[in-house]
């Protein structure tokens, strides 16, 4: 017996799916790590000095993908949308 089998073996029922606000909920994410990019920034010199530069791309990096989560959930809001009026 391994140790997902209690998990995999097909005797638990999946739970519902939470809906939720998805659009808000991205962007709410995409705007703190937007925030916290904008923050660093101006301690870019400091980061840099102490080899942590990437804190400062990484939060830039959240922010960008945060934004294609955006056009993302809303085209799918878009067409969960459509399907319910066929």
């Amino acid at each position: 017996m391994g140790l997902m089998d209690k998990w995999t073996n097909g005797e638990r029922e999946a739970p519902e799916p939470l809906e939720g606000n998805v659009v808000a909920t991205v962007v709410t994410g995409t705007l703190i790590w937007l925030v916290l990019f904008l923050g660093q920034l101006p301690f870019y010199g400091w980061f840099a000095d102490g080899g942590h530069a990437w804190w400062v791309w990484t939060c830039a990096a959240g922010a960008g993908l945060g934004c294609v989560g955006i056009w993302y959930v809303r085209a799918r809001d878009k067409a969960i949308k459509r399907a319910r009026q066929d």
